[in-house]
């Protein structure tokens, strides 16, 4: 375990992030050692509290974000921040997306919706049918709804000025894609049918990926402001995810996801994986190899704990990477005693600042 010793920190200060987070110099500091893997008083924890009796008004929904005024969704952005209380590691954050399958979208699918879930549940219709007829996959650039994002990031990059740092978004790229604009189950087949399509079809996920998170950051000013997504940095953060990866064995991730993913971590700089519940896990051995991935978040099944992946989250820590881990203050507190502090980010579940408190005294404490 490895202690901060460095006492010359710069002053990176983002004087926008003042008005909602004014101790974003300490939290600079502490989220620049995690990334480096060192350690403070105790380890990085994120958590908001919400001020009692605030006017707070309704979070914009996908369907808002689609077609509502995106003028109205940051003006109670802002609102909404000004009732929120930023503490520990946390900082204001801003979602931009339209929905999981966006950037298929943006690619030529169509959007479609969900009658369940106030009608608030999308995804996109697949559209490939013959890769040989449909490759390369693309942008497009006349698609309405990545016309739509690139102006949402502008205008949330002026509205909100780095008072509120704006996320990358639900980056279902990698197979992930391939799956939306083709099917999940065709997908399958075609992995084992004609697997030099889906190279081809890789190779331009990949390229969608660069463009994408190249326009978003620079239309959003996100090298100006910072980045958040889970974490924060100054010179970028994201989540990346390949839910797919469920679905077919270590063979085809070595082969297919693991060239993207890798690519996508070097461009985001600071990478939190979003490993997709148990099913999943047959890719340990692959992206514990994986240096660029520095974050693991684990997402287990409906109405299972993190308490129960304690042996999960040690074996990661011992390849050398860190853990995203959420729960009560007192199943937190338990983890603790087992984890390595400086390779993790602590969710905890709190009713009170009060409570947030206790729990960042007990880790100085106990750390």
């Amino acid at each position: 375990m490895k202690k901060h010793s460095d006492p010359a920190y710069r002053d990176t200060r983002n004087p926008h992030l003042i008005e909602f987070k004014p101790d974003i110099v300490e939290t600079n500091r502490r989220w620049e050692a995690y990334w480096k893997g060192e350690l403070l008083d105790r380890p990085v924890v994120v958590c908001n509290i919400l001020k009692i009796n605030y006017p707070f008004l309704p979070e914009s929904s996908y369907r808002e974000r689609v077609y509502g005024d995106l003028n109205a969704i940051l003006d109670r952005a802002l609102h909404n921040a000004q009732g929120t209380e930023y503490l520990a590691e946390s900082v204001p954050q801003f979602r931009l997306s339209f929905g999981p399958d966006e950037i298929a979208v943006f690619c030529g699918a169509e959007l479609a919706w969900s009658d369940d879930s106030n009608c608030d549940t999308n995804w996109s219709k697949p559209f490939v049918t013959d890769w040989t007829r449909n490759l390369p996959l693309s942008l497009k650039p006349e698609s309405p709804l990545w016309q739509r994002m690139q102006l949402f990031y502008r205008l949330a990059g002026e509205r909100l000025g780095g008072q509120i740092l704006l996320q990358s978004l639900d980056f279902h790229t990698n197979m992930d894609l391939l799956a939306a604009v083709r099917g999940s189950e065709q997908l399958c087949m075609d992995l084992v049918d004609c697997p030099k399509a889906i190279d081809r079809a890789m190779s331009d996920a990949c390229q969608i990926f660069e463009q994408v998170w190249d326009t978003c950051r620079i239309n959003g000013r996100m090298d100006e402001y910072g980045y958040g997504f889970s974490g924060y940095a100054r010179d970028g953060v994201a989540v990346l995810a390949c839910d797919f990866s469920a679905l077919i064995g270590p063979d085809m991730f070595r082969r297919w996801v693991r060239p993207i993913l890798e690519r996508e971590a070097t461009l985001v700089k600071h990478a939190i994986y979003h490993w997709d519940g148990p099913r999943a896990l047959v890719h340990f051995e692959e992206l514990m190899a994986m240096p660029e991935i520095h974050t693991v978040s684990f997402v287990p099944d409906p109405g299972e704990k993190h308490l129960k992946y304690l042996a999960l989250f040690k074996r990661i820590q011992q390849k050398g990477k860190a853990v995203l881990v959420w729960g009560s203050t007192e199943e937190l507190k338990s983890m603790h005693k087992e984890l390595n502090p400086a390779l993790v980010i602590y969710q905890p579940v709190v009713k009170s600042r009060d409570e947030l408190e206790d729990f960042l005294k007990w880790l100085r404490e106990h750390t």
